[in-house]
């Protein structure tokens, strides 16, 4: 079993991927499907409105300071290679660096960088909003179970 501080990292990776599922989650089950019920002009600037509010510290801390930890957790289990639990450390680690936060880095960012320069009521963002609304959500979809994925094996790397 994990000990020390290799635990504390551990279980730290478990709580910052679980957070960040779940944050995710609840755009793939509700928050998209609520924004896209409404008028394209409306469902652009609130998501436009929300882009903005998620660079909270607060959430940032979280999503960044994750991915963070998943590097040296895996860097520490390169070097390290301990008895038990490499093989989940290091698939926990691969699943929120490339599921979710690489993910978010080539699809989500840049979806939301081309909605910000729209003007809400203009026909091109009415023309765009359907097609961003799909697949947003298709990768948000993958970041999310990415997620919950790496906690999962996180939580195996612990027993």
């Amino acid at each position: 079993m994990i000990g020390g501080p290799y635990f504390v990292l551990t279980v730290l990776g478990v709580l910052g991927t679980g957070l960040v599922a779940g944050v995710f989650c609840g755009f793939s089950t509700f928050v998209m499907k609520g924004i896209a019920a409404l008028p394209p002009a409306q469902g652009v600037a609130a998501m436009q409105a929300i882009n903005v509010a998620a660079l909270t510290p607060a959430f940032m801390a979280v999503f960044v300071g994750t991915a963070v930890l998943c590097a040296v957790l895996a860097v520490v289990t390169f070097v390290l290679w301990p008895d038990d639990g490499t093989v989940e450390l290091l698939l926990g680690s691969a699943l929120y660096l490339f599921g979710t936060f690489g993910v978010t880095a080539a699809a989500n960012v840049p979806r939301n960088d081309k909605l910000a320069t729209m003007d809400p009521g203009a026909p091109e963002a009415t023309a765009y909003w359907s097609t961003y609304v799909g697949e947003w959500s298709m990768w948000n979809h993958v970041r999310t179970v990415s997620s919950a994925a790496a906690t999962v094996s996180y939580i195996l790397a612990l027993t």
